[in-house]
């Protein structure tokens, strides 16, 4: 089994919270992850485990062992026992792992019901932090999914569209996804088109005869899946016209390739967006790597009206990071420079230029580094780890 690398976070949360949600993407392996645990697992979307929950409830909350409860949005009734057992003896910690592919109606059980009593962690897919056997290319290229084709088993792109079908037709219409399956795969489809780009409901709604209210409320739905992201835009009084709506990605860069018929590796190097795929995946990994060390920055970009753009901003509250990421294998002065000139503009600390560089450069200011390079070095230059209550 692979170390994930999130488990001393889940840990941590454990020891300092009655209840700890694992919560991310369908087949990101948080199943396989929680049964390496010691305590009792109960699967709620399976009737028995139900019922078997249901019969010894009253000697499981006041036992010892950790009670791990997958897809607990599937048996919804299980948030007022959470609450009234954690209610009863809340100074006991560790008490429950929750299991779930968050859909909007186990976020409102768990801001309804936890609220204060529960610890959020999330596990995506596997990251070349996790794997450091694996090409960077291949995971690039494939995506993280445990069972995508990165671990070497030629799955890829097949699963990655069957994957996708599942959503579009039975997960998100269950989690209150109203768009029908084939009105979903259009917008997937389209989604991919875009990734990378500022977001603009309205291009994609006139393509679907939606409203723009239409399409953000069901891109909302495929945020909560684990399915994009929307980078917010950093904003700041810097005297000049600041681009004001998110720029959207595709969080696994193996189902946008999927879905942008790329089949190879190889074929990959040839696609006129492979910058853009590049960037987005990039920007996954660093957040990823936060998470995975226990920091947590408000992550955004920043674009002025004539051109002056970081890729990604990483704000720790008080010191500010400006990554702008390129693929190449040799950066430029004009690179850099052009890095310094906008994070002048946003008082950025440091100035770190992310690709594929061979030859690492840095000091206290500036870093032009390789994304692995970068990972070694990172945990030196963070903000000290706060331990949070």
């Amino acid at each position: 089994m692979i170390q994930r690398a999130i488990l001393p976070v889940m840990r941590r949360r454990l020891r300092a919270s009655p209840a700890v949600a694992l919560v991310g993407p369908r087949q990101s392996g948080k199943t396989t992850l929680a049964r390496a645990l010691p305590g009792q697992y109960f699967d709620l979307e399976q009737e028995s485990d139900r019922l078997a929950l249901d019969l010894q409830w009253a000697d499981l909350q006041s036992g010892a062992a950790l009670i791990v409860l997958d897809e607990a949005q599937a048996w919804p009734e299980v948030f007022a026992r959470l609450r009234a057992a954690i209610d009863a003896d809340h100074r006991r910690n560790g008490r429950f792992l929750l299991l779930g592919s968050v859909s909007p109606a186990m976020m409102v059980e768990v801001s309804e019901s936890l609220a204060g009593r529960l610890a959020l962690v999330e596990l995506p897919p596997l990251s070349f932090t996790e794997m450091p056997r694996v090409p960077l290319g291949r995971l690039w290229s494939r995506g993280g999914y445990p069972d995508g084709g990165v671990l070497g088993e030629a799955r890829y792109p097949h699963w990655q569209l069957d994957y996708l079908t599942l959503l579009a037709q039975r997960d998100l219409p269950a989690w209150g996804l109203p768009a029908k399956p084939q009105v979903t795969e259009r917008l997937l489809r389209m989604t991919a088109a875009v990734n990378g780009q500022v977001w603009n409901a309205t291009q994609i709604g006139q393509s679907l005869g939606l409203s723009y209210h239409t399409v953000n409320g069901y891109l909302d739905f495929l945020e909560g899946a684990f399915l994009i992201r929307r980078l917010p835009p950093y904003h700041a009084n810097v005297g000049k016209r600041l681009v004001k709506s998110p720029k959207m990605y595709w969080r696994d860069s193996g189902l946008l390739h999927a879905l942008l018929g790329v089949s190879s590796e190889a074929s990959l190097l040839h696609q006129p967006w492979i910058g853009a795929s590049w960037e987005g995946f990039v920007i996954d990994q660093l957040l990823t790597l936060l998470a995975q060390r226990d920091h947590r920055a408000e992550a955004c970009f920043f674009r002025t009206s004539d051109q002056h753009e970081v890729d990604l901003v990483l704000d720790f509250g008080g010191r500010r990071w400006a990554i702008e990421i390129k693929l190449t294998s040799s950066p430029g002065p004009n690179d850099m420079r052009r890095l310094n000139t906008a994070a002048d503009l946003i008082g950025a600390e440091k100035r770190i230029l992310i690709s594929q560089t061979r030859r690492s450069l840095a000091n206290d200011r500036e870093v032009s580094c390789s994304l692995p390079w970068f990972a070694r070095h990172m945990k030196t230059a963070l903000p000290p780890y706060r331990r949070r209550r």
